[in-house]
């Protein structure tokens, strides 16, 4: 009698433990774990890299040989020791600025009005987050009623802005001034999701 009970206790313990084991190898990086409301596929085109070595104590997942961005897969950080800047790029398609603005935490508030005073360029939300902006901007052609049709050509650009707390610190990245392609400024964005601090 005692011993189909036993045996069905064992096929049930073996059961569980087989469940637990299938649902955890499912996690096979830390940007799994980390990253977490982006599903895991987002970031397949994307390796981690470590700022602990350039004064940030982050870790930010980039575009990797896979993203086709045209450009090196290799970073590179211009950083002098002891400023607030850095300059992170992958060649020459994908360039973004970091900057420590200490315990200021309304930076992307601050942008967003500074965009909303500009009076060159209309701009447009893709993303409009609590720490991260996307958006288009077109040049304003001004006075082209009268002009050729063929004066005035739409001068379009992508941009994105966001803000990051690590370990007490906040940091503002962004793209360079002149912005660039949409899908540049996608996987940006992206990136900047991404940062979080060294465990």
């Amino acid at each position: 009698m005692l011993k189909p009970v036993l045996n069905k206790g064992f096929i049930l313990i073996g059961a569980i433990i087989a469940s637990l084991m299938l649902n955890t190898c499912g996690i096979d990086t830390v940007s799994d774990v980390i990253v977490g409301d982006d599903a895991d596929d987002e970031y397949y085109e994307f390796q981690d890299f470590n700022l602990g070595s350039y004064d940030i104590p982050a870790v930010i997942s980039l575009p990797d040989e896979t993203a086709n961005i045209g450009a090196s897969t290799k970073p590179d950080v211009n950083h002098i020791q002891g400023d607030i800047k850095w300059e992170l790029k992958i060649g020459s398609n994908f360039q973004m600025i970091i900057e420590d603005y200490g315990d200021i935490n309304d930076l992307i508030k601050v942008k967003k009005k500074e965009l909303a005073e500009q009076s060159f360029f209309k701009v447009k939300y893709l993303i409009d987050e609590l720490g991260l902006i996307l958006y288009e901007r077109t040049l304003l052609v001004k006075g082209t009623d009268k002009a050729s049709p063929n004066v005035g050509v739409e001068h379009r650009s992508y941009h994105v802005y966001g803000s990051k707390v690590i370990k007490g610190i906040t940091y503002e990245v962004q793209s360079r001034e002149d912005g660039y392609e949409k899908v540049i400024i996608e996987l940006m964005a992206k990136s900047i999701k991404s940062l979080r601090p060294i465990e």
